[in-house]
């Protein structure tokens, strides 16, 4: 990895729609079409947005900022809106204080073809489709699953963030055994490669970026915290921590959980968000934990290759 791209700060993409409640705009689109919909955004361009899903997320990342004296974090609005019809969505962004300068508006597009342009590490969006694309460029990116809960800051100035293993910050290589092989099978894989790493998925370039912006606190002052959360247990566990150690990733906490439901452990956690490859388990933890379905792998219906990249 180049010294440009060490120093540059940690990038986030966010839609308008996961950073602010839009559902009863979106609601009048879908009821009555786009003129509706602009004449609507138009008439409400003074009337602030509520948080959405992403809001509290994109609040703490932003936060990180003001214990540095130059910025090492940014986040970027990749909009579907119109720069006529996202004004209201600048003016909300202005309200809430939130130091967000960049923004792509795509009158409709999708905004994945500027992901890569603006250097982004993730990408949050509740467009399943955007997401994808987003991915199928090595970004790492979710869909955020949309408000099943009221939205509310998190307690604690921490940031916490709750990973899958396999198919997010691994490649989905364990998965697809299981998947067609069965549990015995996937624990004799994963036994007899204890000391081969996994590749990298989705989510590894995301993760690296995190710690090497963690290392730049002293040791227990990072407001950073990450944890590991798969259905993985003994004997499956080795390879994943010797991979962790190949790669130089240090993750805070690693829940090896066995297959039982992770939702009681996000909770304990106290995660700001969780991704995982599964729509299931997204959909459990979604009342209680912001989730973004990462939809990559065997289980989403791929044909299934690592998304492994240079550091």
């Amino acid at each position: 990895m180049t010294e440009a791209a060490v120093d540059r700060p940690l990038t986030v993409g966010i839609s308008s729609t996961a950073l602010f409640d839009l559902s009863k705009s979106n609601e009048i689109y879908q009821r009555e079409g786009l003129e509706a919909y602009r004449r609507y955004q138009i008439s409400k361009e003074d009337t602030v947005l509520e948080p959405g899903d992403g809001f509290f997320l994109v609040e703490k990342l932003l936060n990180i900022n003001k214990m540095f004296d130059k910025s090492r974090v940014e986040i970027l609005l990749l909009s579907r809106n119109s720069a006529d019809t996202g004004l209201r969505v600048f003016n909300s962004i202005r309200a809430h204080e939130l130091d967000i300068t960049r923004a792509a508006f795509c009158g409709g597009e999708s905004p994945y073809r500027y992901i890569q342009g603006f250097n982004c590490d993730l990408f949050l969006s509740t467009y399943a489709d955007d997401v994808r694309q987003a991915l199928a460029q090595d970004v790492a990116a979710a869909t955020l699953l949309g408000r099943m809960r009221p939205a509310k800051e998190s307690k604690g100035a921490l940031l916490k963030l709750a990973f899958d293993g396999d198919s997010v910050l691994f490649s989905d290589e364990a998965e697809r055994i299981y998947q067609q092989q069965g549990l015995e099978a996937f624990s004799e894989s994963e036994q007899d490669q204890a000391k081969e790493s996994l590749a990298g998925g989705p989510f590894k370039a995301f993760l690296g970026a995190l710690h090497r912006l963690q290392q730049e606190f002293p040791e227990g002052q990072s407001p950073i915290r990450t944890a590991l959360v798969t259905a993985r247990g003994a004997p499956a566990h080795e390879r994943v921590i010797r991979t962790l150690r190949d790669w130089d990733i240090r993750l805070d906490e690693s829940l090896f959980l066995g297959g039982m439901d992770k939702t009681a452990f996000l909770q304990a956690f106290e995660a700001d968000i969780f991704f995982d490859d599964q729509a299931a388990h997204c959909d459990r933890a979604n009342p209680h934990i912001p989730s973004g379905h990462v939809p990559h792998g065997v289980v989403n219906g791929e044909l299934g290759t690592t998304m492994d990249k240079e550091e």
